[in-house]
């Protein structure tokens, strides 16, 4: 390479080697993975049969917020018929508002943004392998698995603060 640059003195013609090696050396910027390799990963991961899944979950979730915001007032007919159309409301609210083809796009942008085309494709890769399919097999009973230990693990600590709360509920005003 000296001699393509002989016309520079010595210590500059050091700099600009040093500055290609450097150049040449530098890690690439990993490229973006495109919407096809992320479609085959949500595909592979079954990202839209859990999203899916997970609907119901949350449907739950508000019939439940929904009872326990009434379950201290006596509710006449006509307003107990105004919360069951609120609730059906907010259901379809819901189940539109995530639903695949509204969260699809979101989901590509997301992944574009944190992963690299080579993190995308090792990701299918996975999840289209015996073991990343047996992951998405398994993860729905592990999860069931994880909240029943988690409440078991709870229980003693809310049993203590029920009994704090009692006792502040049960406490003589001061005056």
């Amino acid at each position: 390479m000296t001699r393509f640059i002989p016309a520079l003195p010595a210590g500059l013609r050091r700099a600009v080697l040093l500055l290609a090696l450097a150049v040449a050396s530098a890690p690439a910027v990993a490229a973006p993975p495109s919407d096809s390799d992320i479609n085959r990963l949500l595909a592979a991961s079954r990202a839209q049969s859990m999203l899916d899944a997970a609907l119901p979950q949350i449907e739950a979730m508000q019939r439940q917020q929904f009872q326990q915001a009434t379950a201290q007032r006596q509710l006449t007919p006509q307003q107990q018929e105004q919360l069951q159309r609120i609730q059906e409301r907010t259901n379809q609210t819901l189940r539109q508002a995530l639903s695949w083809q509204q969260l699809r796009p979101m989901y590509v942008d997301l992944y574009k943004k944190t992963f690299s085309k080579e993190d995308v494709l090792a990701m299918a890769e996975f999840y289209e392998s015996s073991a990343g399919q047996s992951l998405l097999d398994k993860t729905p009973a592990l999860m069931q698995n994880v909240m029943v230990a988690i409440q078991a693990r709870m229980q003693p600590l809310i049993a203590d603060l029920q009994k704090d709360l009692e006792a502040i509920v049960n406490e003589p005003e001061k005056k």
